[in-house]
C-alpha cells in the first residue's frame, strides 16, 4: 500500500511539474470556463474556442464545462498576447511576456495595427523612485497590442552608468549597444513588416504637477520625422498651456540618441518627459501627468502615423 501511495504521489508531482514547465498546459481552477481560461492565456476565446475543444476532447463535461484540477492544453497561437507583447532585458536578451495577470481583461479591439511592430525603449537618465515611466510604457504597449500590433519593451533594469564622470559615455554607449543588438535581431525576424522604435526618456520625473514633453527625430530619417510629427500633433492638441506651438522640428543631438539612430535598422523617434518648469519651456509641450491619458495620446499619434503610411501606399 505504501509503495502504491508513493507511486501515486510521484505521478501527481511529475504531472504538476510538467504542467508548470509546459506553457501550453494549464490546470483549471474554480470558476474557470473555456472563455476565461483562454483569455487568461492571452488568446481570443472566439477565435480559438473550437481548437481548444479538439485539443481537450474527453476532458470537457457536457460540451462546455471544465473540471477543476484537470490539465488542459492551450492552442499554440502566434496572436496570443503573451507573444505579441514581449519584455526584453537588453543586458542579456532574456524575453518574457509583458503582461500576466492583466491578460484576463485584455481583448482585441481591432486589427488596425496588424503587421506593425514597435520597440519601446525605456531609458531613464537616472534610476526613478517611482513607476510612472514604466506604467506609461505598459499602458501604451497594451493599447497598441489590442489593436493588433506586436510590441517589445526594452530596458536595462540596473543601468551601470552615471552622467557624473568621464566614463559615462563609454558605459552608456555599451548600454545603447545592447538595445541595438536586441532591436536589430528582431527587426530581421520581423522582416517585411512596418517597424518603428520609440525611445521614452525621463529625467527625475515625479508624476506630480504638469510636465513638459518633447519629441525628437533623426535628421536623416523621413519615417522617424513623420512619426515624431504625428505624436507632436496629438500632444499639441492636448496641451494645458496657452503657448502657441508652431511647427516643431527637434533633431537628435545627444550622443546616446545619435548612436541609436545611426545603428538601429528601424526608424526611430525619441520622447522626453520632465517636470514642468519656466526654464524648460522652449518648444516643449505642457501636458497633464495622467498616465492613461499620456498612453492614449501616444497611441493616437502612433496610429495616425501608421494610417498615413497606408494612405500613401
Amino acid at each position: 500500500m505504501k509503495i502504491l501511495s508513493s507511486l501515486l504521489f510521484w505521478v501527481c508531482t511529475c504531472s504538476l511539474v510538467l504542467a508548470q514547465n509546459n506553457p501550453n498546459i494549464v490546470v483549471a481552477k474554480q470558476g474557470d470556463g473555456i472563455f476565461s481560461l483562454l483569455r487568461k492565456q492571452g488568446l481570443d476565446p472566439v477565435k480559438h474556442y473550437e481548437e481548444f475543444l479538439l485539443l481537450n476532447e474527453g476532458k470537457i463535461k457536457n460540451g462546455s464545462f471544465l473540471q477543476v484540477g484537470v490539465e488542459y492544453q492551450i492552442p499554440e497561437a502566434t496572436d496570443s498576447f503573451k507573444k505579441t507583447g514581449v519584455h526584453i532585458l537588453a543586458q542579456n536578451g532574456i524575453e518574457e511576456p509583458i503582461f500576466d495577470k492583466e491578460l484576463g481583461s485584455m481583448s482585441l479591439k481591432s486589427e488596425k495595427l496588424k503587421d506593425a511592430v514597435y520597440y519601446l525603449v525605456v531609458d531613464s537618465e537616472i534610476q526613478q523612485d517611482n513607476d510612472f515611466l514604466p506604467e506609461i510604457t505598459q499602458n501604451l504597449a497594451a493599447e497598441l497590442m489590442v489593436h493588433g500590433a506586436k510590441v517589445y519593451i526594452l530596458d536595462n533594469k540596473n543601468p551601470e552608468f552615471s552622467t557624473a564622470n568621464d566614463d559615462s559615455v563609454l558605459t552608456q554607449t555599451k548600454k545603447m549597444g545592447n538595445y541595438v543588438e536586441a532591436i536589430n535581431k528582431r527587426y530581421i525576424q520581423n522582416s517585411g513588416k512596418y517597424q518603428r522604435v520609440l525611445v521614452i526618456r525621463a529625467n527625475e520625473l515625479t508624476g506630480k504637477g504638469n510636465m513638459n514633453v518633447a519629441v525628437y527625430h533623426y535628421n536623416k530619417s523621413e519615417e522617424g520625422q513623420r512619426l515624431a510629427a504625428n505624436i507632436q500633433n496629438v500632444f499639441k492638441k492636448n496641451s494645458v498651456s496657452n503657448h502657441s506651438y508652431q511647427d516643431i522640428n527637434m533633431i537628435f543631438e545627444d550622443k546616446a540618441s545619435l548612436y541609436l539612430a545611426r545603428n538601429v535598422l528601424p526608424a526611430i523617434s525619441l520622447l522626453t518627459m520632465e517636470n514642468a518648469s519656466p526654464k524648460s519651456v522652449g518648444d516643449k509641450i505642457a501636458v497633464r501627468p495622467d498616465k492613461k491619458l499620456l498612453a492614449n495620446m501616444l497611441t493616437n499619434g502612433i496610429m495616425n502615423d501608421f494610417a498615413d503610411l497606408e494612405i500613401e501606399e
